[in-house]
C-alpha cells in the first residue's frame, strides 16, 4: 500500500469511528435510557437505579490506557470509595465480538475477580446500544449522572491523557471530584472534558 492510500484509509478508519456514535451528549442534559445485561445475566437499566448517583465507566482489557489505571488499583480503590458511599459504579464492556476488549460474561466476571475490581455490575454492551446512547469514543470514558438523572460530569478519568502509571498521583482525577462535589450539594466544578485512551469499538447497526 502506497502512501497516499494508507494515509486515505486512515483518515476513513478514524470517520468510522467518529460516525459510530450519536449526537454529543451534555453535561445538564437527561442521562438516556438503556436496557442491557450484565454479566450475571441480569437485565439492568438506567432507570433501575433512579434516585441514585451513578458512574458509568467504559472498560477494555486489552487498551493500555485502560491498563493503566486498573495494573495501579486506581479505578479499584475509585470503585470501591464510591460504592461504600452509596454510588452506583457501571463498567461496560462494549467491544463486539473480534475486537480488542470483547468479552464473555465468564470472562468479564474473571476480569473483575482477578483485578481485585468493585462495581455495582459489568454491562455487557457488544452490539453497542450503550456506547451509541452516550457518545463513547474512548476506554475509558467516565460519565457521572446525578439522582435527577442529569449528566453531571462526561468525560476523561484525569487530567492526564497517558498509558503511563507514574502519572496517577500527580493527576487531578474528575470522577472523584465530580462525586464529592455531588456529595457536597455543590455544583460540579468541571462538567466536561475530552475523554482520551483507545477508540471504542462499533458493531454494525442493523
Amino acid at each position: 500500500m502506497n502512501r497516499s492510500l494508507a494515509t486515505v484509509s486512515a483518515i476513513a478508519a478514524l470517520a468510522l469511528v467518529a460516525g459510530a456514535a450519536n449526537a454529543e451528549i451534555k453535561a445538564g442534559a437527561p442521562a438516556p435510557e438503556f436496557q442491557v445485561v450484565d454479566s450475571t445475566g441480569k437485565m439492568r437499566s438506567l432507570g433501575e437505579f433512579k434516585g441514585r448517583t451513578v458512574v458509568l465507566e467504559w472498560t477494555n482489557n486489552g487498551c493500555p490506557y485502560v491498563k493503566k489505571h486498573y495494573g495501579a488499583g486506581n479505578m479499584q480503590a475509585l470503585q470501591k470509595k464510591y460504592t461504600a458511599d452509596g454510588v452506583v459504579w457501571l463498567s461496560v464492556a462494549s467491544s463486539p465480538q473480534g475486537e480488542q476488549g470483547y468479552v464473555t460474561a465468564e470472562q468479564a466476571n474473571n476480569d473483575t475477580k482477578t483485578r481485585g475490581a468493585a462495581p455495582t455490575a459489568v454491562l455487557l454492551d457488544p452490539g453497542s446500544k450503550v456506547s451509541r446512547a452516550y457518545d463513547a469514543r474512548n476506554t475509558p470514558l467516565m460519565v457521572v449522572i446525578d439522582a435527577k438523572g442529569t449528566v453531571a460530569y462526561y468525560g476523561a478519568i484525569d487530567d492526564k491523557p497517558s498509558s503511563n502509571p507514574a502519572d496517577i498521583p500527580g493527576a487531578k482525577n474528575y470522577v472523584a471530584q465530580a462525586l464529592d462535589e455531588i456529595k457536597s450539594g455543590k455544583p460540579v466544578s468541571v462538567a466536561t472534558t475530552r475523554a482520551y485512551g483507545c477508540y471504542v469499538k462499533y458493531a454494525p447497526q442493523s
